[in-house]
């Protein structure tokens, strides 16, 4: 391409683009109208908006840092453009009576409306074009300006015959679904035409858009059978438990497994029994006695006198499996080890040596399980707590690291986030899929109250008498910028004021710009007493079991998802006591927030809440990638497409049956390692 050097391919490569074609996969976030000048006069605050003006003043002031200010006008009313980072040329090109366009986003200031460094040009007396189609806003990285790779696409669409764009998909499939070809969609999407509902794109709603999102969802889905298909070729070790551990672990519990339980044990059983990997994941709401299920698996594979790992994502979470792990197998005389770098050395040499001789067949541990110089003599079956933490990647590095004598381990994996059927057949495509939608008897269930935020000083003077009974709280912090940086600010300024209007309770905080140590350290200080109310960010939606704590605050509650706000219901309610959760929010509530906290209100099931979530489309990350470890989806989105699912499953199946030659293309434009499936037969 013209104008593509070396340096300039680098830059290219690093947003997935190798080739030419690539570059129409590269598709906007967002657009932005720029067909039309708005007059001075008509703005509206938190628009973005083309205006177009004549320099009445600029000037270099000094309030708190130096900046320029310049001021235009239209003859319907005046504008201020705010520079923090300027040139003498700048300073000097917008002279009083220069005329010039500018673009950005209308603020209100301290003199009236402004724009803050606009993207601007100068423009002759005469009226000069607008843009004929939106602007499209790309993600990009650094050193690739959105005026640069906007017009290397535009290079493409012009010049490359479209023809050229294979469709792998057949004809009749995209017809049938009443969308456009894949040349109409790609060339809308680039350059949406004036008259374009800009709603409608920024929804995502657009046929194009949806043709392209049907496409990734399709690749995605493959990609992921295709693992699943090469795993089961794989030869594994039958496990058939010739000590009758599993049999005696269940007899030892003193309580009986659910019916749910006892169905997904039947799978993971039978999976076992076979000559292939198991890959299965078990998917279940918070609390309903996935890890017994885990348990009486790794009972089984040790019975068959082989080895366990368990692999939890966070020291504190290893350590907390360690211990149930050993009070279950203790009476069965199986010795559980831990591996984690909190162990002390001599403790962590000891324990890797006898993992490695045999004598000791169940591990627990963090990502450390499967670093350089961890050796099994025989592991036969990995179990994974997810817990959204660990993707497809990782499960295919996990297979491949317990490979031994040509023979794979079997993999078990546990999520606590509940996923309607659908959703999850296409995020999990990989496994296979176990449901414990049943909690145990005898747990009591979490009351749930909505209350405004005016009625917060009542909800601060209950923790006081909730821990003068030696009770333990949380108190999440406000999500209110997606920045780690400003979320940890806002939990220190709520730690501070709790502890000044709390003084007789100890306070601790939890929030993400901690170091991971730092972290485990206060959530070990709140598991043993020490914190009576810990204030935190959302990371503690995936944490320890407090039984202690019963109450859960959680502040601005409108603005988060059905989802998250049940992963965070479900820190308290982990004992005999009765528990709460308190959702704080703010006014106005908008309709979609109104209906979220109804939802919640109404019902602890965490499959009910998955399918009303669905049914909302609201923000809340139902299956987002930070959750299930999923490729970023470009244009697709799980929750919202979630109707094209079913016609996604269906052609997965036409092309692995007639169109196998185009499923290896499709993967490499989508998910970009062909290789890695293309083996696949």
């Amino acid at each position: 391409m013209r104008g593509v050097g070396a340096a300039l391919a680098e830059k290219l490569l690093r947003i997935g683009v190798s080739q030419v074609q690539d570059l129409l996969f590269v598709l906007p976030l967002r657009y932005e109208d720029r067909t039309r000048v708005e007059s001075i006069g008509a703005l509206i605050p938190g628009t973005r908006a083309v205006v177009e003006g004549e320099v009445q003043l600029t000037e270099v002031t000094f309030r708190r840092r130096r900046q320029m200010l310049c001021r235009i006008s239209d003859g319907s009313g005046f504008l201020t453009l705010r520079f923090f980072y300027f040139s003498a040329a700048q300073q000097n090109g917008l002279q009083r009576g220069t005329r010039i366009r500018c673009f950005g986003e209308i603020r209100r200031g301290p003199f009236g409306l402004e724009i803050v460094h606009p993207e601007y040009r100068r423009v002759a007396a005469e009226p000069a074009p607008l843009e004929e189609t939106l602007t499209p806003i790309y993600s990009t990285t650094e050193g690739l300006p959105q005026g640069r790779l906007r017009a290397l696409i535009g290079q493409v669409l012009d010049e490359l015959d479209t023809t050229a764009i294979r469709d792998w998909i057949p004809a009749k499939v995209v017809s049938s679904l009443g969308l456009p070809p894949l040349q109409d969609a790609l060339g809308y999407v680039h350059r949406p035409p004036r008259e374009a509902e800009i709603e409608v794109l920024a929804a995502g709603f657009h046929p194009a858009q949806r043709r392209l999102a049907f496409e990734e969802l399709l690749a995605h889905h493959l990609s992921l059978k295709l693992i699943k298909h090469e795993a089961k070729a794989e030869p594994a070790t039958v496990l058939i438990d010739g000590e009758g551990l599993a049999d005696r672990f269940i007899e030892s519990l003193p309580f009986p497994l659910t019916s749910a339980q006892r169905r997904a044990l039947r799978d993971v059983d039978a999976d076992l029994s076979l000559n292939r990997p198991m890959v299965r994941l078990i998917q279940g709401d918070v609390g309903c006695g996935k890890t017994v299920v885990a348990a009486a698996a790794a009972a089984r594979a040790a019975g068959s006198g082989l080895q366990v790992a368990l692999m939890a994502p966070t020291e504190l979470l290893a350590e907390q499996h360690h211990r149930n792990f050993k009070a279950w197998f203790a009476p069965l005389g199986l010795d559980v080890a831990l591996v984690s770098g909190s162990v002390p050395a001599r403790t962590r040499k000891s324990a890797l040596e006898l993992i490695a001789s045999g004598e000791v067949r169940i591990a627990v541990g963090t990502h450390a399980l499967f670093q350089e110089g961890m050796d099994f003599k025989s592991l036969a079956l990995v179990i994974v707590d997810e817990q959204h933490r660990f993707g497809v990647q990782q499960r295919m590095r996990l297979q491949e690291k317990g490979q031994k004598d040509g023979r794979f381990p079997h993999q078990l994996i546990m999520t606590a986030t509940p996923i309607p059927r659908t959703l999850a057949m296409t995020a999990y495509a990989d496994l296979d899929i176990s449901v414990i939608d049943e909690l145990p008897p005898g747990r009591t269930p979490i009351k749930t109250v909505v209350i405004p935020e005016e009625k917060r000083a009542a909800v601060v003077a209950r923790i006081v008498g909730l821990c003068k009974e030696g009770r333990q709280a949380y108190w999440v912090c406000p999500l209110i910028e997606e920045s780690e940086e400003l979320r940890s600010q806002a939990a220190e300024e709520t730690a501070a004021s709790l502890a000044e209007a709390l003084p007789g309770v100890h306070v601790g905080i939890v929030h993400g710009r901690m170091k991971p140590a730092e972290k485990d350290a206060a959530m070990l200080a709140f598991k043993n007493g020490k914190i009576q109310l810990l204030v935190a960010t959302t990371v503690i939606e995936v944490g320890v079991d407090v039984p202690n704590a019963t109450l859960m605050v959680i502040e601005n509650a409108e603005r988060m998802g059905l989802a998250q706000l049940h992963q965070l219901r479900g820190r308290v309610g982990r004992g005999s006591e009765a528990s709460t959760c308190v959702l704080l929010y703010r006014s106005p509530l908008s309709q979609l927030a109104r209906e979220r906290l109804k939802a919640i209100r109404e019902t602890n099931d965490g499959f009910e809440i998955a399918r009303k979530d669905l049914e909302l489309r609201g923000p809340g990350e139902l299956l987002g990638t930070r959750q299930t470890g999923l490729a970023q989806l470009r244009v697709a989105d799980l929750v919202r497409d979630a109707d094209l699912l079913p016609h996604v499953h269906e052609t997965a199946e036409l092309l692995l049956a007639s169109y196998p030659d185009n499923i290896a293309a499709l993967a490499m434009r989508w998910v970009g390692t062909a290789e890695r499936y293309g083996r696949v037969g």
